[in-house]
């Protein structure tokens, strides 16, 4: 077992692929959540609750939970019908989702819950929130729009493409906690996950971004295996780079890895909203280390492969 200090930056579905890959190789897994998200259960659970948006915390919960699978399984089940129903209803909820609201009422308090989860379900390393606060994103476009919500980034909901991504309130508190494990991190990875409204979100939180610069660690960032055409449109790797650097007025991330995996097609169903991400025109003037590998799910090619991307994170340290 490794143990090199691990700290991920994101917590969708990109994040929950690296940590249940990451988890063979180290306990040492903090997970620093972005706490943007206001669509689905997650968001309606927020409106109607008033509590910051539970989804992705779960999710990494149970990746990272070492009870019996159907106890893992019990956190993840969603109830059949609408997830962007009615703030009122049942249907379309994620049932950890509704435990950590559940837990926020018996503790009073929402960060007690997370720990208090944790517990719970046996997780081996750290979920963090981001922000104490609940915080909302919003971006301007290049058409000159603004667009309102993380719900409606995510969906494509605007015209042109995403400009400049901000935080409402610009300046949320973060979690002592979150920063220490910054500060004392071998390595900190962000994504793979959606550039806008899942890793972004994070990097703006003033105080993560502070640390990350004062932080030693290696700092990697993995591109996603294809663009979301509405948020990350014909982006290549040189659009990932110039994003980061826009929103963080610095390089951040040294190490970028990228799958160079582009035999197996994208599944019909999803081909008219993702592509593959361009790896063939990588601007040779930077000084960047491109890490090219087979990182891809070969079962579906729109994710990283746990194991493939773990591995060659490992073999990076």
């Amino acid at each position: 077992m490794n143990n090199k200090k691990i700290v991920c930056l994101g917590g969708g579905i990109g994040t929950v692929n690296l940590i249940k890959g990451l988890k063979e190789y180290t306990d040492n897994i903090t997970v620093i959540v972005s706490m943007a998200d206001d669509g689905g259960s997650a968001g309606r659970l927020r409106r109607f609750y008033g509590v910051p948006p539970p989804g992705d915390l779960v999710s990494c919960i149970a990746a990272m939970s070492r009870v019996d699978p159907l106890m893992r399984e019990l956190l993840t089940y969603r109830f059949s019908g609408n997830r962007y129903g009615s703030d009122r209803s049942l249907p379309g909820h994620k049932l950890g989702n509704l435990i950590l609201v559940a837990l926020t009422s018996l503790t009073g308090d929402f960060n007690k819950a997370v720990a208090e989860m944790q517990k719970i379900y046996n997780t081996s390393g750290k979920i963090l929130p981001s922000a104490i606060e609940n915080v909302s994103i919003w971006a301007t476009t290049t058409s000159g729009d603004k667009v309102y919500r993380e719900e409606n980034i995510d969906l494509g909901k605007f015209t042109g493409k995403i400009e400049k991504l901000f935080l409402k309130p610009s300046n949320p508190t973060t979690p002592e906690e979150a920063k220490k494990a910054i500060l004392e991190a071998d390595v900190v990875i962000a994504g793979p996950g959606d550039l806008y409204t899942t890793i972004i979100p994070v990097l703006l939180v003033p105080d993560i971004q502070k640390t990350l610069k004062q932080s030693l660690a290696k700092k990697f960032f993995v591109v996603n295996v294809a663009n979301k055409l509405f948020e990350t449109p014909d982006y290549t790797i040189n659009d990932y780079i110039n994003a980061i650097v826009k929103h963080c007025n610095s390089r951040i991330f040294d190490y970028f890895f990228v799958n160079n995996n582009h035999a197996l097609k994208i599944p019909k169903k999803f081909n008219r909203q993702y592509d593959y991400v361009d790896t063939n025109h990588v601007s040779k003037d930077h000084k960047y280390k491109i890490v090219e590998k087979d990182l891809i799910d070969d079962s579906f090619p729109l994710y990283h492969s746990s194991q493939k991307l773990a591995k060659a994170v490992i073999e990076a340290l």
